[in-house]
């Protein structure tokens, strides 16, 4: 067993603060829906947030997951005590239910399921909220617990629940079966290939591969990128199922699918700081489209997860490239260092700031993985495959190689120093072959010295090999010469990112404008707060115009290129900038191009948030659950032809929202429709796009849509009458069709101040 403990660092203090917010949740409060779920009345209130809606019992997942993990990682008793009586409550409730089943709601829905007869969308299964995503996060949990700290209860509990599963779903044909899978359904896939793994039962593979689906991956087997418009965090966890099918079965197709699937991902939809999609779902290839709701936190997670995956198949120094990217850039960044609370996205829209979950009103997804991810901070710094041990991220840590009887302690204060120390404490002569990796962001060449003077500098597959029969007291010193560079957009080359390393540096912007607080419950709330001016990059020459500020190793500082006002600009690493505004990416131009720079269509869209209340994203879950979406014979998509997703109402058919409003000010309400839109047949029928708004019940537009701006998406806005408005602080917006005509499509809605 190899078993690896943070040193003093960085990864180690968020590490420690991870562990204080595990401490601090109340198992009873988490175990609370659980009780509800079978009519019994729990021992505390639950949570708020999440907790207080259908998909409540997910977090309970993430916390026995975190839990697990962090014990190993940091073997303070107090987290095992948490995690035995929490495995202990859901046996005692499971014991209740005749059938095995527990979680943190009712199985009502699945029943509906089971008889084959159900309603599906995409986030919504026999009239639950993803069901099968908020009880995955209980089978993986209890996964955990077992394999990280050999919780025999834990097993029984996830073997007794796994059989319900299994019991339930046999009623369904493969067309059933698939049916069910249109509805986001987490890990299950992953879930039952490992318990598998682990009980050899043949009955749980055989739900994994019905688990594995078809729509997603089998494209991807066959090199198709169909992943636009796709909810994205939906899809990595069917990803990484394949690659635990892969692993068991030795399928070619699963391997296939997760090896494109990964590069999709990275190479083409991936932003700056190792995160990915917008409004939660991926864009079109190699588009960088910058917002507030870019870059979720879970799909980083689960990137992770899949990385480490493709890893283990082959040692590519580029997976670890990423890896380390994302882990420093996201994931440790995701965590506030004061009040140890996570962030839900991760904005790229120059200006604005985090936010961060409340600790007792949110759990969020991202409340969830991040719970786990300062308890993961320890995998993949180093990797064993038999003789060959490979140092992967240069993090301060102790490695124990119990076979070889090697104990390895990395001394390093990286990336404030940009070198590392590996010293054997305990060795015995045992042959070990490690090999050094050397990132794509090296300046120059890395160097390694074994024991003062034996240098070793020649690379292969991007690691540096050294073969030794290794004693105690051996030292390997290693060099990792550092600069500033740039990252460009993929899509535009005047949008540009400093990196020093393979550190990503924020423009560190003050509290200009600030809110009162970031540490929110919803984390829409903000997404329309008054923006800030930020500077732009005037400069010929912007590969040379960072410094080090030398007020620590990692400030740095812009020269007086920032205008207007010839400003200089602070810089420091993102991980380490909180509770402030900043940008990542920054516009550059030519003394030239600035003269010349006129009002573009980001000008438009910067002027509409200025003066935005309140927004709905159609067909994307979040903003339409968040929204109160309601509706009658309608349907949504995403175009692929303007990059969005859309919502219409057909024959009779209406949808509506509850959005926001000022009751102090008067209001226009802002609709984005796409300028080929017009009349169509169904079946036969003409139907017209001729449709009806109301708000609060009351007639504020009638609208035809007939091609009027071809090729563009275009908006029209509506005055809200002051007395619809008045003393409240919500509206409800409704688009209604007559019979035979069609309600949209519409692509996006906003609460506007008129002036």
């Amino acid at each position: 067993m190899e078993k690896v403990q943070l040193l003093d660092g960085i990864f180690k203090t968020s590490q420690n603060k991870g562990k204080e917010y595990l401490l601090y949740l109340d198992v009873d409060r988490l175990l609370a829906p659980c009780y509800v779920a079978i009519g019994k009345t729990p021992k505390k209130p639950n949570y708020g947030g999440w907790e207080a809606k259908p998909i409540s019992g997910h977090s309970l997942g993430h916390f026995l997951s975190a839990l697990a993990a962090m014990y190993v990682a940091d073997r303070d008793e107090r987290l095992n005590d948490k995690l035995k009586y929490a495995v202990s409550e859901l046996a005692y409730l499971q014991s209740l239910d005749e059938e095995g089943y527990v979680s943190g709601f009712a199985k009502d829905c699945f029943n509906k399921v089971f008889s084959g007869e159900f309603n599906v969308t995409r986030f919504e299964l026999g009239d639950s909220w993803v069901p099968w995503y908020s009880i995955h996060k209980i089978f993986a949990g209890l996964i955990d617990a077992y394999v990280l700290t050999e919780n025999n209860q834990a097993l029984e509990v996830v073997k007794k629940l796994s059989d319900w599963a299994k019991k339930g779903t046999d009623n369904l044909t493969e067309e059933q079966f698939d049916r069910m899978l249109y509805c986001e359904h987490g890990g299950m896939c992953e879930a039952m290939a490992n318990l598998y793994e682990i009980t050899k039962n043949k009955d749980y593979l055989e739900l994994s591969k019905r688990f594995y689906h078809k729509e997603t991956l089998v494209p991807l087997t066959e090199d198709q990128d169909q992943l636009e418009g796709k909810h994205a965090n939906t899809q990595i966890p069917k990803v990484i199922g394949a690659s635990r099918l892969y692993e068991l079965t030795r399928d070619e197709k699963y391997k296939d699918a997760a090896k494109y699937f990964w590069n999709l991902v990275t190479k083409s939809r991936t932003y700056a700081i190792g995160g990915n999609s917008i409004d939660e779902h991926f864009g079109k290839p190699n588009v960088e489209r910058l917002g507030v709701t870019t870059a979720e936190t879970c799909n980083t997670y689960n990137m992770l997860k899949l990385t480490e995956h493709l890893y283990a198949w082959e040692q590519n120094s580029d997976y670890i490239d990423y890896y380390e990217n994302a882990l420093y850039n996201q994931i440790l960044a995701s965590q506030d260092p004061e009040s140890g609370m996570k962030t839900y996205f991760v904005s790229t829209k120059p200006g604005h700031f985090k936010i961060y979950c409340s600790p007792e009103d949110s759990f969020w997804c991202c409340t969830g993985t991040g719970m786990e991810n300062p308890a993961r901070y320890i995998r993949n710094i180093y990797y064993r495959e038999k003789n060959n041990l490979f140092v992967n991220l240069f993090i301060a840590s102790k490695l124990q190689l119990q076979d070889k009887r090697i104990v390895l302690r990395q001394e390093t204060m990286f990336p404030e120093e940009d070198r590392t120390k590996l010293v054997f404490e305990e060795a015995d002569e045992e042959l070990m072959i490690v090999n050094i990796r050397v990132p794509y962001w090296v300046n120059g060449e890395v160097k390694v010295v074994v024991n003062g003077s034996e240098e070793h500098s020649k690379s292969h597959n991007g690691y540096i090999a050294i073969e030794r029969n290794w004693k105690k007291g051996d030292e390997i010193d290693i060099s990792l010469p550092m600069n500033v560079h740039v990252y460009t957009s993929k899509d535009d080359s005047h949008k540009i990112v400093f990196m020093y390393g393979p550190l990503v540096l924020a423009g560190a912007l003050g509290k200009e404008n600030f809110p009162e607080t970031d540490i929110l419950d919803d984390h829409l709330k903000l997404n329309h707060y008054p923006g800030i001016a930020v500077p732009t990059l005037v400069t010929d020459r912007v590969e040379e115009c960072v410094k080090h500020a030398y007020v620590s190793p990692l400030t740095f500082e812009t020269e007086a290129i920032c205008e207007p006002g010839h400003k200089k600009i602070k810089l420091i690493p993102f991980y380490d900038l909180h509770h402030q505004r900043y940008t990542i990416y920054w516009t550059t131009m030519t003394p030239e191009e600035y003269k010349q720079a006129k009002l573009t269509k980001a000008d438009f869209e910067e002027t509409m948030d200025k003066v935005t209340i309140d927004s709905v994203n159609p067909n994307e879950q979040q903003s339409e659950i968040e929204h109160g979406m309601k509706s009658e014979s309608s349907n949504s998509d995403y175009s692929s032809e303007v990059g969005k997703g859309w919502r219409e109402a057909i024959d009779g058919g209406y949808f509506s929202y509850e959005m926001k409003v000022e009751s102090s000010n008067e209001a226009n309400l802002a609709v984005t429709y796409y300028g080929e839109d017009k009349e169509c047949f169904i079946d036969g029928k003409r139907y017209t796009r001729e449709f009806i708004i109301y708000v609060d019940g009351i007639l504020v537009a009638e609208e035809l849509l007939n091609a009027s701006e071809p090729t563009s998406l275009f908006t029209k806005f509506y005055t809200i009458p002051k007395n619809i408005t008045k003393g409240k602080y919500k509206v409800e917006v409704k688009f209604a069709a007559d019979k035979e005509k069609i309600a949209g499509r519409v692509f996006e809605l906003r609460i506007v101040n008129k002036n």
